[in-house]
């Protein structure tokens, strides 16, 4: 089946995804749900690595990469290069995720490819950067989160260091990658030439840090963990009702003054250890115990009504499997639907960002190892035979 666009957006594009694991997959999805005929090279079966948690079959790879056609390449042969440049001369981008001296080596590096492609896009996404002390180096998710700082400030006061839950250096780097690739695309109308971008899983999360950092650079302060309170906004965190866990969120004087009279607790908004955004740092122990003293009186239903209609920010803390029974999940319509010719229905997140005219959808699952290998290299207008001469060599 030729390209299935999921929006008509990005439908003009052709990227030529060779990256692997996560950051580059991520990228390249998102590219992918707009629409773009993103294709994804790979090894033959015969010399594949690991695939992501769960191989091809698994829930997470069937997520990673939807919306993709995938040929099998081997890029150790010559005739296995020669393929993937005949490849990338249809394309307007090319995304990859391997040490920075591999693409060199491979002779498909973006300086190498721009002679005869100008207007080539090209994002290179690694662990470190393309340069420097650390740039040969691998890259791993929960590496970059440590040498970010983002362990330092997460998890509770004298519990030492912790991850995040979920690969957020790798998802970042991706998004951010995507984000680099349409705005060279843009910038492309305008001057006719492609260029390199790259970003690394350390940039990604040192760019994250947000408003860590700016304490640090401005203020001269060192943030510390502060386990599920704001560090700065008080009270902000999470707190315990009768029959579970919320999330509270209280900023500003005036939504402190209808949190404490939400809770029964006007006196609070007058008492010299809470009246003031210092007073509640400085007494925020104090203060967080006899807030969850007043909430162990209700269930979590109760003080979500109650605290929204005073403008108190809440919400309930759910599991994974309760985030889809929330109304407005449902309502936004973020779970979408698509049929896999090897697995059957399938139920995926898709975008977060709706574009009313041209909307993302999920067009198809994702594709087996090599599995529109014969109909890409048909489109590269390669006989019957020669694609037989190329199987029996390994090339593909």
């Amino acid at each position: 089946m030729p390209h299935l666009p999921a929006s008509s957006a990005l439908a003009r594009f052709r990227v030529i995804d060779l990256t692997q694991v996560r950051a580059g997959p991520t990228c390249c999805r998102q590219l992918a749900d707009w629409g773009a005929d993103v294709i994804q090279v790979q090894m033959p079966d015969h010399m594949r690595g690991d695939d992501t948690l769960g191989g091809q079959d698994g829930s997470d790879y069937q997520y990673t990469h939807r919306n993709k056609r995938s040929i099998t390449l081997n890029l150790k042969e010559a005739e296995g290069i020669e393929v993937l440049k005949r490849l990338i001369a249809t394309a307007d981008v090319v995304v990859e995720n391997f040490r920075p001296d591999v693409k060199y080596r491979l002779g498909i590096d973006y300086e190498t490819l721009a002679q005869n492609h100008p207007r080539l896009v090209y994002a290179s996404i690694s662990g470190f950067g393309q340069t420097g002390p650390l740039a040969q180096r691998p890259g791993f998710d929960q590496i970059a989160q440590g040498m970010s700082g983002l362990m330092s400030v997460t998890g509770k006061p004298g519990d030492g260091p912790l991850r995040v839950g979920i690969p957020i250096a790798d998802l970042c780097a991706g998004i951010f990658a995507a984000q680099g690739i349409l705005v060279a695309l843009l910038e492309r109308e305008a001057s006719g030439r492609g260029q390199f971008l790259h970003t690394s899983l350390l940039e990604s999360m040192v760019y994250m840090m947000d408003f860590q950092t700016a304490r640090v650079l401005i203020d001269g302060e060192v943030p510390k963990q502060a386990g599920n309170y704001h560090p700065t906004s008080i009270p902000t965190g999470v707190y315990k009702a009768r029959d579970g866990w919320m999330n509270i969120a209280v900023f500003g004087s005036k939504i402190w003054e209808r949190f404490c009279d939400i809770l029964g607790a006007p006196e609070w908004v007058t008492d010299p250890r809470y009246h003031d955004k210092m007073g509640r740092s400085i007494h925020r122990d104090s203060l967080n115990e006899e807030i969850n003293r007043r909430l162990a009186s209700q269930d979590r239903a109760y003080w979500v009504q109650r605290f929204n209609e005073g403008g108190v920010a809440c919400g309930l803390i759910n599991n994974v499997q309760e985030v889809f029974e929330e109304e407005q999940v449902q309502h936004l319509g973020m779970v979408k639907e698509v049929v896999s010719a090897h697995h059957g229905p399938q139920r995926l997140v898709g975008q977060p960002v709706q574009l009313e005219r041209t909307p993302s959808t999920i067009a198809r699952a994702a594709p087996k190892r090599g599995e529109h290998s014969a109909e890409i290299l048909r489109e590269l207008g390669l006989a019957d035979d020669e694609m037989q001469r190329l199987k029996t060599q390994g090339v593909y």
